[in-house]
């Protein structure tokens, strides 16, 4: 396993982290699974361990900390989120001052920490102002309870107000944001990269498969395959990329993977590791043989030539708009 640095800062992460979002803890065998898992990617020099509060209503934040709790606290880096509904008050989701504090101290006590490495915002509050999520983010940085915040789902307009409200009032920065980054989503490429190059802001992107489409086991004319996510996930995200456009481009990456001797998912996440931009990527596993399969992207180069053969297939076009 590599590492890198938070963006400008020191803190190390794994190239590859283990997220909780697609934990099975439906039942004794499935945390057995989960817990078996959790242990592999340590073995594996896996160091950096995602969350949140709203994944499986807190208890996925209960079984992370519980397992964590085996290993020594300095061996591991381990993040949540905040903002999405936890109950039925006025006050139960967002990002105001009240929720974000009364919900950190329920994530801690959930994971049975003292504190939280990385905290994120989960999605933008239009509701509540942004000096306020800042400024009550920069106080718990201050309190010992986080170590470093940042967002997820924000637009570049929020994560650059953001950034400059905190440098004008003094405040602790945001250090890192978690958006959604692969292949057949580069929307990040437009803007939201250069902003973080700018600021030394770290990237630790979510979701590096597409939902799966770019493990290889969703093929071009072929049914679902049973049990896979499209069968079963309740909001049908991975359906919606099953198109007919991105299948054939499946099948090219498959050829290109197949001709540099890997398969497609380390082709995938080692073509989101070429960007010295990115922190960690951050995988779902559902049992050992996944994390291992994630795990080998961790040092894999690509040669320019590969490089410029993706780039043909997947055809992306940036969002330019001259203006004058």
């Amino acid at each position: 396993m590599k590492y890198r640095n938070l963006g400008k800062y020191g803190l190390k992460l794994s190239e590859i982290a283990l997220g909780s979002w697609v934990t099975d803890l439906s039942g004794g065998d499935a945390e057995r699974v989960a817990r078996e898992t959790v242990n592999a990617a340590f073995d594996a020099g896996v160091n950096f361990f995602d969350c949140a509060d709203a994944y499986s209503g807190g208890a996925a934040e209960r079984f992370l900390g519980k397992v964590l709790g085996e290993h020594a606290r300095n061996e591991y880096i381990v993040s949540s989120k905040v903002f999405f509904p936890m109950g039925r008050g006025a006050n139960d989701w967002g990002l105001s001052r009240k929720h974000i504090t009364e919900q950190l101290d329920k994530t801690l006590k959930n994971m049975r920490l003292d504190y939280l490495d990385l905290y994120f915002c989960h999605r933008f509050d239009p509701t509540t102002p942004i000096e306020e999520t800042v400024e009550t983010l920069s106080d718990l940085v201050k309190a010992g309870k986080i170590l470093y915040y940042g967002v997820s789902e924000w637009s570049p307009v929020q994560i650059t107000e953001a950034i400059h409200l905190a440098k004008e009032n003094g405040l602790r920065p945001i250090a890192v944001v978690q958006p959604q980054y692969n292949m057949a989503d580069r929307y990040i490429e437009d803007e939201i990269m250069g902003i973080c190059e700018k600021y030394g802001v770290g990237i630790t992107p979510f979701s590096p498969l597409a939902q799966g489409l770019l493990t290889g086991k969703y093929r071009k004319g072929q049914p679902l395959p049973a049990g896979s996510r499209a069968t079963w996930q309740a909001d049908r995200q991975i359906n919606k990329m099953l198109t007919e456009e991105n299948l054939e481009k499946v099948e090219k990456l498959l050829r290109v993977a197949e001709e540099a001797g890997v398969p497609l998912s380390v082709l995938a996440l080692a073509w989101i590791l070429r960007s010295k931009q990115i922190s960690s990527v951050i995988t779902g596993a559902s049992k050992p043989t996944q994390l291992a399969a994630n795990v080998a992207a961790s040092g894999t180069e690509l040669s320019r030539d590969v490089l410029d053969e993706i780039e043909k297939i997947l055809d992306y076009h940036p969002f330019v708009r001259r203006v004058g």
